[in-house]
């Protein structure tokens, strides 16, 4: 069995979800707002929901070593989540996050987001990490912004959501154009 890895930021703690964050989970995550915002959560968003997703996160991580953390607060509570989609043949990965709402405009995202990028290139030794956004959620482009992601185009109407064809916004970063930045 992999380590699952644990990451620490000056206010985070991003680490392995556990069957125990359940309640927590879907409390936070059962907000239209956030299911508006993000493709693959679903409105409303059941204990159960939240209990199934958890379960599949060990199998992923073990058959894909794609890494899923929780965003905790130092002081323990979650914040949200991110992760990586990794395929190992091409040394990528696509980067996904979603924030609890009460939680937006603190910077929490851009914080771990940035943190998970040095996992992928340091740790992972991926070459390149991607990201998408709903058009409609240039918020999400903007931690995209900040943590380096250069805009690589728009896939116009290439996911569906709540039956209405969705607009992505694609970004991207190389592992050294990340590094240059970082000096």
């Amino acid at each position: 069995m992999s380590e699952r890895p644990t990451l620490e930021t000056e206010r985070l703690i991003l680490r392995p979800h556990s069957l125990w964050d359940a309640d927590e989970l879907q409390k936070l995550i059962d907000d239209k707002d956030i299911a508006s915002t993000t493709l693959n959560i679903p409105h409303p968003y059941t204990l159960e929901d939240a209990i199934d997703w958890l379960g599949q996160r060990e199998e992923k991580f073990e058959t894909t070593s794609s890494p899923q953390f929780a965003i905790t607060h130092k002081d323990g509570y979650i914040i949200g989540g991110i992760g990586l989609n990794v395929n190992k043949e091409h040394e990528n990965a696509e980067l996904g996050y979603w924030i609890g709402k009460k939680f937006w405009g603190e910077g929490y995202c851009t914080e771990a987001a940035r943190a998970v990028l040095i996992y992928g290139f340091e740790v992972m030794r991926l070459n390149r990490i991607h990201a998408k956004h709903f058009t409609r959620n240039p918020t999400s482009g903007r931690v995209m912004q900040k943590i380096g992601m250069k805009h690589e185009g728009c896939l116009r109407q290439e996911v569906k959501k709540w039956d209405n064809f969705e607009d992505l916004e694609v970004y991207g970063i190389l592992k050294s154009d990340f590094f240059k930045s970082q000096r």
